[in-house]
């Protein structure tokens, strides 16, 4: 008979996975950025929420804070470089108030982690005491990580439209949350449960809404492609007689000057 144990140890192993997918999972979107070289009305919120996550789990699976903790800082060290190439993508394709925003809290978040870092080590002398301040700190700050796309859950209720509400992303952050709340209740550990039980509800959330949705939001893209069409109009001028052009449905007299 298998045990719990190696159950729970398959389980996270499984959600290392599933979280280094939820992590590239916004790789399409910054292509698109990337062709278009404009953030048009993606959020920050979710890759900004990310990246501190990832910055503090790193903290926290160090030997000095939470020793044998080497998974942890593996898939949390690698979402960092991925989560930190999105941020630095976003500010460079961003514009204006925007780009400063993002690049200010960024920066916020540097400073914060620091003087956490220096706090932590210098005032708790235990592993004990560092596990729970830091560990304490990973799970507000991963409960934000799962609350962020919730700004973008109001858009969508408000346009109709899903088109900036990147499914893969929601998608991934829906298994990661399942996988690490089974994780969490094989055995009950209260730290894991809470960020990604609430994961799991705001992923399941977010399918929903793409679900009900999609429709209306293929209707909209398909509706300004065919006002796009309608808004060309070919000018013909010959021998400065005047021409009648179609645009759209109507006709318009164009006189060579």
């Amino acid at each position: 008979m298998v045990s719990a144990d190696a159950i729970r140890t398959a389980v996270g192993i499984l959600g290392n996975v599933i979280a280094l997918a939820l992590f590239l999972s916004p790789v399409p979107t910054f292509i698109q950025i990337w062709k278009k070289r404009s953030v048009e009305q993606f959020s920050p919120a979710p890759y900004l929420a990310t990246l501190l996550n990832c910055m503090l789990w790193v903290l926290y699976g160090l030997p000095i804070v939470h020793p044998h903790s080497m998974l942890v800082i593996t898939i949390n060290g690698t979402g960092f470089v991925i989560e930190l190439s999105y941020v630095l993508l976003y500010i460079y394709y961003s514009e204006g108030k925007m780009r400063l925003r993002v690049l200010a809290i960024f920066l916020l978040e540097c400073l914060f982690v620091a003087v956490t870092t220096v706090l932590v080590l210098t005032l708790a002398h235990t592993h004990e005491r560092r596990s729970l301040i830091v560990g304490s700190m990973c799970v507000f700050v991963c409960i934000l990580m799962y609350v962020a796309p919730l700004s973008v859950m109001k858009m969508v209720l408000t346009t109709r439209s899903v088109e900036y509400m990147p499914f893969f992303l929601s998608l991934a952050s829906f298994a990661n949350g399942v996988c690490w709340t089974t994780y969490a209740l094989i055995r009950f550990d209260l730290f894991i449960t809470i960020p990604n039980g609430l994961g799991t509800l705001f992923g399941l959330g977010q399918l929903i809404l793409y679900a009900t949705f999609y429709k209306s939001t293929q209707r909209q893209i398909a509706e300004r492609k065919s006002k796009g069409e309608m808004s060309l109009t070919e000018v013909v001028v010959m021998n400065g007689d005047p021409k009648k052009v179609a645009n759209g449905n109507h006709a318009s007299e164009i006189r060579e000057i």
